[in-house]
């Protein structure tokens, strides 16, 4: 990093998230490290976006960007990339906003990213697995899901599909994001990967994944089969 003072941006996609962002916003503002936050809402059906733009009131720091409909995971971060880089954001963040991704561990990230230009939240650092309420089957997808990510990309992570990152603010405006073609579980998998590629160093801090607070997994049959060809696409485009 520069020495130049970090403002760092969590953006925090959401769908139905309305009783998890209660508690994670302020949660978050809490810390002794300055954060501001990005809400990026799917119009919600639940009221989540009503509700973000409640704490946008109450809480200086948290900005909210509404979206017409459910259009992918990906296309979310994409647009909050693109939001935090036409401002004075550095280091920007990916964060769950269902009670997952603990912000315990954000600090952590800022300490890291320090030395690198990407850093990736592992559940699986050093070989041990970090989950909490996860039943096997979950956690047999997980390992396959990544050993397969491992194998066509070439990305040297040891959790290809995580959702808790920290990127230096010129990696993203290196990346041309509109060539992007993931849209749902594959993002994470596919971003690494145009990193990796462009040549940038990549570092992991161990985090503990915590099954959602409340509500419904988002995960499907179709974001996990969009995975699959989504990365022999990238590959046979490398």
């Amino acid at each position: 990093m520069t020495d130049s003072p970090m403002k760092p941006l969590i953006i925090i996609p959401t769908f139905n998230e309305r009783e998890n962002i209660k508690e994670l916003v302020p949660e978050i503002l809490d810390l002794k490290e300055k954060f501001y936050i990005l809400i990026v809402d799917d119009n919600s059906p639940d009221g989540t976006g009503e509700v973000a733009e409640e704490l946008s009131r109450k809480f200086a720091r948290v900005y909210v960007l509404h979206r017409l409909g459910k259009r992918g995971l990906g296309k979310a971060y994409l647009a909050g990339f693109k939001w935090a880089l036409k401002r004075d954001f550095d280091p920007i963040f990916e964060m769950d906003g269902d009670g997952s991704h603990s912000p315990e561990f954000l600090l952590k990230f800022l300490e890291k990213i320090k030395d690198y230009d990407l850093v990736v939240g592992s559940r699986y650092y050093r070989g041990r697995l970090s989950v909490v309420n996860w039943d096997l089957k979950r956690v047999f997808l997980s390992i396959a899901s990544n050993f397969y990510a491992r194998v066509v990309t070439g990305v040297p992570v040891s959790d290809a599909t995580t959702g808790f990152k920290c990127f230096r603010r010129k990696v993203l405006e290196s990346i041309n994001l509109d060539e992007i073609l993931s849209e749902g579980y594959s993002f994470q998998i596919e971003m690494n990967w145009r990193v990796y590629r462009a040549g940038f160093k990549i570092g992991e801090i161990p985090i503990i994944f915590y099954e959602r607070r409340r509500g419904e997994s988002k995960m499907s049959a179709n974001i996990i089969r969009e995975s699959l060809w989504v990365l022999w696409r990238m590959r046979f485009r490398r």
